[in-house]
């Protein structure tokens, strides 16, 4: 083939390729598969908003003898409690879950005060009616009544459909893990006491003690059984001191960095103590007194002050965190042992300006501030 045959040849290639044949050698774009219609009309579903949760907890339910008593006159011969509860309650049944503390066992023995206590089984009652779903019931008291008290309280409580944890009827039961369904959101909640005042428990199982590989292993556990939030409470500290003790800040330090728990509060102590940042994590070191007969005649002045802590918790499918803390300081007022919201209290008169201003002095100074992320209700008094 000449120069000029082998050139021709070559143009008349070019020119058949640039035409788009329908050869079976083809790349046009127009004999490509093109897609279904089903691929053409799929949608990613999108990603589903994180749950926001508000849990209440709060301090200690310790029933004195004059509490009793005085519970007996408002029923006219029967035990009622419930007066001293009415003021908090609507608070309480605010929160999307409220948990409650129950240091004393109830029985259907004769009632006793300090030091061994027998709290009458109709507090369960107003328990349930103030609003309170679960309640914690290791203590320092747990096992004052023995096995019997233990099981009795228990009692009390399933009588009055409250749920229930931290003491214990059998070794099921404490294998068992407390957990609810709130706003499709499994909420875990266990509770340990750091002592029993010497008194030792009747079965290993009786109380959950706080020790931190039992804590560890019950999370993990609550976590492997679909708990999205594990809320962790501990009676705990050293009495009428309003700083955390060894204990706690190391319990509250090893504890903050288990990715299992979402949250760690406490009572015991019987003044309110701090709400602090650990490894990240907000604690809530104390919340006080709620129901007591303690005032500055036998103790801290602190005694009588307590609060409503609300934790608001964000959830994410498996993951949750306390984003912020809110919380209502209360001030128990004696002799009725009415247990009031100070801002409420104040604007209503309830009780001596003076005294509800201290009161809300003394605990918002001691829980103290971050900036839109612990508050009290209200932020300031007028």
């Amino acid at each position: 083939m000449g120069p000029r045959s082998l050139g021709a040849w070559l143009v008349t290639a070019v020119l058949l390729a640039g035409c788009g044949g329908a050869g079976a050698n083809s790349t046009s774009s127009d004999h490509l598969p093109q897609p279904t219609a089903a691929l053409a009309t799929t949608k990613v579903a999108p990603p589903k908003p994180p749950v926001k949760l508000t849990v209440e907890v709060n301090g200690d339910l310790l029933i004195h003898s004059p509490v009793w008593e005085t519970a007996l006159q408002y029923g006219h011969g029967k035990y009622d409690f419930w007066p001293m509860l009415r003021e908090i309650a609507p608070y309480i049944k605010r929160a999307d879950l409220a948990i409650c503390h129950v240091e004393t066992p109830m029985t259907p023995r004769p009632p006793t005060g300090y030091p061994v206590f027998n709290t009458p089984p109709a507090l369960a009652t107003a328990i349930k009616k103030a609003g309170w779903r679960i309640c914690d019931t290791a203590s320092n008291h747990s096992v004052d009544e023995g096995q019997y008290g233990i099981d009795q309280t228990g009692l009390a409580l399933d009588r009055a459909g409250v749920l229930h944890t931290g003491s214990f009827g059998s070794q099921a039961a404490q294998n068992q893990t407390l957990m609810v369904t709130v706003k499709s959101v499994r909420v875990a909640f266990l509770a340990y006491t750091e002592m029993t005042n010497g008194i030792p428990l009747p079965h290993p199982w009786s109380v959950n003690l706080a020790h931190l590989s039992a804590v560890r292993r019950a999370a993990h556990l609550a976590r492997r059984r679909g708990a999205q939030v594990v809320i962790v409470n501990f009676h705990w500290g050293d009495e009428d001191v309003s700083q955390p003790s060894a204990f706690q800040l190391s319990t509250a330090s090893a504890l903050a960095r288990d990715s299992d728990i979402t949250a760690i509060v406490g009572q015991h102590v019987h003044v309110v103590q701090p709400i602090r940042r650990v490894h990240g994590k907000l604690v809530v070191f104390g919340e006080g007194q709620l129901l007591s007969n303690q005032t500055a005649a036998c103790c801290p002045i602190q005694s009588e002050d307590g609060m409503l802590v609300f934790l608001h918790i964000v959830v994410k499918g498996k993951t949750s965190r306390v984003a912020s803390i809110t919380y209502i300081p209360t001030w128990n007022r004696h002799p009725d042992y009415t247990v009031l919201p100070i801002g409420d209290a104040l604007r209503r008169h309830q009780a001596p300006a003076e005294v509800l201003r201290a009161s809300y002095g003394r605990t918002t100074s001691v829980v103290g501030r971050i900036p839109h992320v612990v508050e009290p209700i209200p932020a300031r008094l007028p």
